[in-house]
């Protein structure tokens, strides 16, 4: 059974960085792709950016030039690098990948004031 676990949510003023790590319970190598999605209080969940393996990324238009994805198979992580945050990037972010199922960590909430 994988599990997927993220941390490196806070709360950060308007402009500030965090970088968030999915961290995996079993190899991510073989891992066709893996994604960042977040869910604002009252929201639907949205996606955020994808990362398939050997694949081009993408990223939502609402975060293109301020996240970066990325992953490190050797540690077994999925990571998101949030740059020049902003109050409506305030939610709580989830990572997923597919393994015949989708396969979603338990979430680290991500607060930007302004």
């Amino acid at each position: 059974q994988v599990q997927l676990v993220e941390s490196g949510g806070g709360e950060v003023q308007a402009g500030g960085s965090l970088r968030l790590s999915c961290a995996s319970s079993t190899s991510i190598f073989s891992f066709k792709v893996m994604a960042w999605y977040r869910q604002a209080p009252g929201k639907q969940r949205d996606w955020v950016a994808s990362m398939p393996a050997g694949g081009r990324v993408q990223y939502a238009d609402s975060v293109k030039g301020r996240f970066t994805i990325s992953r490190d198979n050797a540690r077994n992580t999925l990571y998101l690098q949030m740059n020049n945050l902003k109050p409506e990037d305030t939610a709580v972010y989830y990572c997923k990948t597919f393994l015949g199922r989708d396969i979603w960590g338990q979430g680290t909430q991500v607060t930007v004031s302004s």
